[in-house]
C-alpha cells in the first residue's frame, strides 16, 4: 500500500513537469503589422524563466487584451515557444449615416470602443452598438435604431458604417404620482429628474422618455421615503404610456404606507469583541430610539464601521441592519456585526473606462490589490464609484481564485458628461437670466468645468470654474476660479462698480459632519460715481486692488438637505484682509434649526453679520452689508437702514431672525400648491464715516407664503404686513418670483 501511494506520488510529479519547461528562444509568425519586439513587450516573456501551462494562458490573456488580435496559438517545444497570431484588420474609418447633426456624430464617436485607425475587434461592435442606443435614447430618440455594415478594403483595413434611422424624439407630455403617495405632487416633483416637456424647454434632455432617468427617479423616491420613515414604502414599476403624436404619460404608483417609530435598537458584536471600541456606535444607536427611522441615519452609523475596518484588529468585519416589525408603525433595529473568513484581494480589473483614465476609478476604491477582502469597503467602493455621477452603470464580479483568494472584475459603462443649461425669473424684485456649460469628467480625469453667466436688472457676472475632487489623493476638494462682475446702482445709489478677479480654495470634511473650507481671493475692483452720488461716496470713487484670506466652518447636522424636516446646521465665515486699501475684516455666523410636529415643521434662523475696517479706514459702499430680500419680506430689498443724502447705504453690522411653519392641513387637497406661515425680523445698522447717519431700528413682519408648481415652474408667493419699522424704510406688501429652465 506503502508503494502504491508512492507510485501515484512520483507519477503525478513527473506529470507536473511534463507541462513545466523553461523558453530559451521565441518565435513569432504570421505577424504583419506588429513587430516580435512589440509582441514580446505585451506578453512579458522572459527568457531563461520555467514557464507552466497556467504561464503560458496568462501570455495569450495579456496578447488578446492588446486587441491587437483575433487568433493567438502557443507551441513550446524544447525551449522554442513558437506564437502563431492572426492580427486583427485596422479601422481604415468609422461612418455614422443617418444623423445630419455634427455634435451628435462626435458625441457618438468619442463614447465609442472602436477608434479610427485602430484594430477591428468583432466582439466591440455590439457593445458600441448599445452605447449609441442609449446615447440616443437620452436624446429623446427613443424609437431609433442601428443597424452596422462591414467593408473590408484591399489593403488589410476594415471600413466600419452604422446605419442610424433616428425616429422621432419621444417626450413627456406629463408626469403623475398615484396610490397612496402621502405628500403632494410639488414635493415629489422637485426630488425626480424627469420634467415635462414645454415648447421654450429647448436645451434640457431630462424632458424626452429615458429608462436610466426612470430608475434614477425611481431610487430617489425611494430613498426619500425611507429618509422620512415610511420603511415599507414601495415604488411600484412606472407605467409609460403612449399618447398620441409619439409623446408619453410618465407614471409612479405610489405606496408610501405608515411612517414607523424605532422603539428599540440593540448592537450585536462577536463574543471576543471589545466593546469599548464600539461606543460611539452605540451611543448613536440610542438616539434613534423614539425617532422615525431614517435610511441617512442609517448609513451615517455603518459609516462609523467603515473606519473600523482600517484597524488592523478588524479588518474582516461585515455589518447589517435587521428591522423586525412589531406593530403598525413601529420596529426594532438590530445592528449585527460579524466576522468572517480571512480572505484577500490578488487583483482588481477595471474594464469599460474608454474615457476615464483607470487611476480616477482606483482613486475611489476603498479596496486594493494585496489588502483584506472586506465587503462593506467594496459597497463603498462601488457606491463611490456611483456617486462620481460620470458613469451610466456600474458593475462588479468577485471571481475565487482560492479558498483565500478573490480577484474584483469593475465594469463601467461611461456616459455623457456635458451639460448646458439656461434659466430665466421674474419677479417684483425684477428678472433674472441664467446660462451656462458644464463638464464633469474634463480629459477623463474627474475634474469639473464650469462656465456661467447670469444677469437680474443690476448685475452681470460671469465666471469659470474648476473643480477637482480628490487633488493630489489627499480627498480634499480643490476649487479654482476666474470672476468678473458689473453692478450698475446708479440709478438708485449713484454709483456702478467693476470687479475682477480670481480665487483659489479647498473644502474637506475636517471633523464628522464638519467641513473646513479655506480660501485666498485676489480682486481688482473700480468704482465710479455719477453726479447724484453723496460727497462721501465721491471720496471712494477709484480703482482698488484687494488680496483677503477666508474660511468657513460648516457644521451639518441636518436629516437631509431636501426638504429638512429635523436637525440643525451652524455656519461660521471669517475674511482677512491681507493687502487692501480699506483692510476690512468680515464676520458672519449663521444657526438654523429644525424640527417636526405631526406633520408641520418648523425652521428658526438666526444669524449675524459684521464688517469693520482697522483704524480710520471707512469700509468700501460695495463692501457694506444689505439684509437679502428674502430673508426680510414686506420690505423693499436694500431699502431699509441708513440712509445718505436719499440714498440707503447699507450698515457695518447686520441682524436677523427668521421663523416659519408649514400648514400641512391648510389646502390638502391642492397638489401643486404648498403654505406656510412666517415671522421675519431683522436690522441693519453702522456707518463708520458718520455715525450722525446710523439708523438702528428694529425691522418685522409676519405673513404668508404660498409655494406653487405651475405649468411654467416654480412659484413663490408671499404676503407680509410690516409689524415694526422706521420712517425712512419701504415697504412692500406683496412679492412673487417664478423661474424656469430651459
Amino acid at each position: 500500500m506503502h508503494k502504491f501511494f508512492n507510485i501515484i506520488l512520483i507519477t503525478f510529479f513527473l506529470a507536473s513537469k511534463c507541462y513545466s519547461e523553461i523558453i530559451n528562444k521565441v518565435n513569432i509568425v504570421n505577424n504583419e503589422r506588429i513587430t516580435k519586439e512589440t509582441i514580446l513587450v505585451f506578453s512579458n516573456i522572459e527568457i531563461g524563466k520555467n514557464y507552466d501551462s497556467n504561464d503560458l494562458d496568462q501570455i495569450i490573456q495579456d496578447l488578446y487584451q492588446t486587441n491587437f488580435f483575433s487568433n493567438i496559438s502557443l507551441n513550446l517545444d524544447n525551449g522554442i515557444l513558437t506564437i502563431d497570431v492572426t492580427e486583427n484588420k485596422i479601422i481604415q474609418e468609422i461612418k455614422i449615416n443617418g444623423i445630419k447633426k455634427t455634435e451628435l456624430v462626435d458625441i457618438l464617436k468619442k463614447q465609442l470602443l472602436l477608434k479610427d485607425k485602430n484594430p477591428f475587434v468583432e466582439n466591440y461592435v455590439s457593445s458600441d452598438i448599445d452605447r449609441i442606443q442609449k446615447i440616443l435614447k437620452n436624446s429623446g430618440y427613443y424609437f431609433s435604431s442601428v443597424s452596422e455594415k462591414l467593408i473590408f478594403n484591399e489593403n488589410n483595413t476594415v471600413n466600419l458604417i452604422f446605419d442610424i434611422d433616428l425616429g422621432e424624439k419621444a417626450y413627456i407630455k406629463s408626469i403623475e404620482f398615484t396610490g397612496d403617495k402621502y405628500y403632494k405632487d410639488r414635493l415629489l416633483r422637485n426630488i425626480i429628474i424627469s420634467e415635462e416637456s414645454r415648447f421654450w424647454k429647448f436645451i434640457t434632455n431630462r424632458k424626452f422618455i429615458n429608462s436610466e432617468n426612470i430608475k434614477l427617479d425611481k431610487r430617489l423616491l425611494k430613498n426619500y421615503y425611507l429618509n422620512k420613515g415610511h420603511y415599507k414604502v414601495e415604488i411600484n414599476d412606472s407605467n409609460v404610456e403612449l399618447t398620441e403624436n409619439n409623446n408619453f404619460k410618465l407614471q409612479y404608483n405610489i405606496n408610501a404606507g405608515p411612517k414607523f417609530r424605532i422603539i428599540k435598537s440593540s448592537l450585536v458584536l462577536p463574543d471576543d469583541y471589545n466593546e469599548k471600541d464600539f461606543n460611539k456606535i452605540k451611543e448613536k444607536l440610542n438616539k434613534l430610539e423614539g425617532k422615525f427611522y431614517s435610511l441617512n441615519k442609517l448609513n451615517k452609523i455603518a459609516k462609523e464601521v467603515d473606519k473600523l475596518t482600517y484597524r488592523n484588529d478588524y479588518e474582516f468585519i461585515n455589518a447589517s441592519f435587521k428591522e423586525k416589525v412589531t406593530s403598525k408603525n413601529e420596529l426594532e433595529l438590530t445592528f449585527e456585526i460579524k466576522e468572517f473568513e480571512k480572505r484577500y484581494l490578488t487583483k482588481v480589473n477595471v474594464f469599460g473606462n474608454n474615457i476615464t483614465e483607470e487611476k480616477v476609478i482606483r482613486d475611489n476604491l476603498e479596496v486594493d490589490e494585496g489588502d483584506p477582502f472586506n465587503e462593506l469597503l467594496l459597497v463603498k467602493s462601488i457606491n463611490n464609484l456611483k456617486a462620481l455621477n460620470i458613469f451610466s452603470k456600474v458593475d462588479y464580479e468577485l471571481v475565487s481564485e482560492d479558498e483565500d483568494k478573490k480577484s474584483l472584475n469593475i465594469s463601467v459603462s461611461e456616459k455623457p458628461t456635458g451639460e448646458i443649461f439656461a434659466s430665466a425669473g421674474a419677479g417684483t424684485q425684477g428678472s433674472t437670466i441664467g446660462f451656462g456649460v458644464k463638464e464633469n469628467n474634463f480629459l477623463g480625469k474627474n475634474i469639473a468645468l464650469d462656465t456661467n453667466l447670469r444677469l437680474n436688472d443690476e448685475t452681470i457676472k460671469g465666471a469659470f470654474s474648476i473643480v477637482n475632487p480628490n487633488w493630489n489623493y489627499s480627498d480634499k476638494t480643490l476649487i479654482a476660479s476666474i470672476e468678473s462682475s458689473v453692478t450698475d446702482r446708479l440709478t438708485d445709489y449713484g454709483y456702478e462698480t467693476g470687479k475682477t478677479g480670481v480665487s483659489l480654495g479647498s473644502a474637506w470634511e475636517q471633523y464628522d459632519d464638519v467641513i473646513f473650507s479655506p480660501k485666498i481671493r485676489v480682486f481688482h475692483e473700480k468704482l465710479d460715481t455719477n453726479q447724484s452720488a453723496t460727497e462721501n461716496l465721491k471720496k471712494q470713487e477709484g480703482e482698488y486692488f484687494d488680496t483677503s484670506f477666508a474660511y468657513g466652518l460648516d457644521l451639518d447636522k441636518r436629516n437631509q438637505r431636501f426638504q429638512t424636516s429635523s436637525g440643525y446646521r451652524s455656519r461660521f465665515n471669517q475674511s482677512i484682509p491681507i493687502i487692501s486699501e480699506d483692510t476690512a475684516f468680515f464676520n458672519s455666523y449663521e444657526f438654523t434649526t429644525f424640527n417636526q410636529i405631526s406633520d408641520m415643521v418648523t425652521r428658526l434662523s438666526i444669524q449675524g453679520s459684521a464688517i469693520n475696517a482697522i483704524g480710520d479706514e471707512d469700509v468700501r459702499i460695495s463692501k457694506r452689508l444689505y439684509i437679502p430680500s428674502k430673508k426680510l419680506r414686506g420690505f423693499e430689498s436694500g431699502k431699509i437702514g441708513p440712509k445718505d443724502s436719499g440714498d440707503f447705504i447699507g450698515g457695518n453690522y447686520t441682524a436677523v431672525l427668521n421663523a416659519s411653519t408649514t400648514l400641512p392641513e391648510f389646502g390638502a387637497n391642492l397638489e401643486t400648491i404648498d403654505f406656510q406661515i412666517f415671522f421675519d425680523a431683522a436690522n441693519v445698522w453702522g456707518v463708520d464715516y458718520n455715525s450722525s447717519l446710523d439708523n438702528s431700528h428694529l425691522r418685522s413682519s409676519v405673513g404668508l407664503s404660498v409655494d406653487w408648481f405651475t405649468i411654467v415652474g416654480p412659484l413663490n408667493f408671499s404676503v407680509a404686513q410690516p409689524i415694526s419699522k422706521a420712517d425712512t424704510d419701504k415697504t412692500e406688501t406683496v412679492r412673487f418670483n417664478i423661474g424656469t429652465t430651459f
